[in-house]
């Protein structure tokens, strides 16, 4: 099938890539495209996740519209209207997301059509809930939020890993009262990566700003949540999530949440099982 590498420009003026594949036909199809966003780290290119929830969308006759973020890869240079700089995972503000979901909505209502579903993975999910709840111009039918982890201080610090997350959280808090918020900081949790000081006390500090479940009574469009089995046993960003979830749900209609039994955070093995679940609830 034929792929187009595509670009945009956000309105704060970064340039971002991503790769566009349209479907042969779109007859009775739930929307004219999807749009893939990638979690910590990712790009547009590797997910398999995406390659398979991907290909259930063009059968169905949507458009597949797979971006980068400015925080894809982990650690990236982007050009932006000012000249080089360096983003991706390690050195992005999450709340920039807005830019880059403005950006990827328009260019593909612009070229593809109007009914636009956003679709996230782990962080990608929290960039999906949290752009549609602080920014109205963003206008979509449907969003996917696809394992989004808890990014909630007073949880980690109240699970059995606390004491080993509360380690990384003051290393980087010192550095940031030492004035050096750009040092690079090793960390395992809530996952293993390279990241900024800075970084880390704005994603994962007690103002709890990127927690996407107060995020979530915000959301003005009908939304999935999917989480899978094993991630919400064996990691302490999923686990409750999707109890915390479900009993949003009952006080939003437009809130449905799934758990996919066995599944890990890249469903392996389970991506039939998710996409049916995805294609059950369109």
């Amino acid at each position: 099938m034929r792929v187009d590498l595509v670009q945009t420009t956000t309105r704060d003026g970064v340039r971002l890539d991503g790769m566009l594949q349209r479907a042969t036909s779109s007859i009775n199809a739930p929307a004219d495209g999807v749009i893939f966003v990638h979690g910590t780290g990712g790009n547009f290119y590797a997910s398999m996740l995406f390659d398979a929830l991907g290909e259930r969308f063009l059968q169905r006759g949507c458009a597949v519209l797979r971006v980068n973020t400015r925080g894809h890869d982990g650690i990236s240079n982007v050009v932006t209207a000012k000249g080089g700089r360096r983003l991706g995972a390690a050195y992005e503000c999450v709340d920039d997301c807005r830019h880059d979901l403005a950006a990827w909505v328009d260019y593909l209502k612009a070229n593809v059509g109007p009914r636009v579903i956003l679709a996230g993975h782990s962080l990608g999910a929290v960039k999906c809930i949290y752009a549609l709840a602080q920014d109205a111009t963003i206008n979509v039918e449907r969003a996917i939020a696809i394992s989004p982890p808890r990014l909630s201080y007073s949880w980690f610090c109240d699970n059995p890993e606390g004491p080993r997350f509360l380690e990384s959280y003051r290393q980087a808090d010192a550095l940031m009262q030492a004035g050096a918020p750009n040092a690079l900081l090793e960390v395992s949790l809530p996952l293993p990566m390279v990241i900024t000081a800075g970084g880390y006390v704005e994603k994962y500090g007690p103002d709890e700003r990127y927690n996407f479940l107060p995020h979530l009574r915000y959301v003005r469009v009908p939304m999935l949540l999917a989480f899978g089995g094993i991630e919400v046993a064996n990691n302490m960003a999923f686990r409750g999530a999707p109890e915390a979830a479900s009993a949003l749900a009952s006080d939003k209609r437009l809130l449905s949440v799934v758990r996919i039994p066995d599944a890990d955070h890249f469903y392996t093995g389970k991506r039939d099982d998710l996409g049916e679940a995805i294609v059950g609830w369109l």
